[in-house]
């Protein structure tokens, strides 16, 4: 994966979410999906998604020799941010290995 695309991605979802802490606040981010039952649905889906990556990014960091506990601490508090900084900060041959393992793993 390009870094240059994780960069634009990491940058303009944190002008996002700096615009939206700056206009709701950081509870004021997850009250409104509180109040539906369609807003549940989107937390629970992020949630599982996350869910998802960290089990991924656990796995990866392991293998490639990285520790996973910053990587996983901060996507516990900031959500995606923590993936995206993963990869940007990934040695490069691991980048341009991205993707299934050879053995299906």
């Amino acid at each position: 994966m390009n870094r240059w695309i994780l960069a634009v991605v990491l940058a303009a979802f944190g002008a996002l979410t700096l615009a939206a802490v700056a206009r709701h606040g950081v509870v004021g981010i997850f009250d409104h999906q509180l109040h539906s039952l369609a807003g549940l649905q989107v937390l629970a889906d992020l949630g599982i998604a996350l869910a998802l990556v960290l089990a991924w990014l656990w796995r990866d960091a392991r293998r490639s020799g990285r520790n996973p506990w910053p990587w996983l601490l901060l996507t516990l508090a900031a959500g995606s941010f923590g993936p995206l900084l993963y990869l940007l900060s990934a040695p490069r041959q691991a980048l341009l290995n991205a993707g299934p393992a050879a053995d299906g793993t």
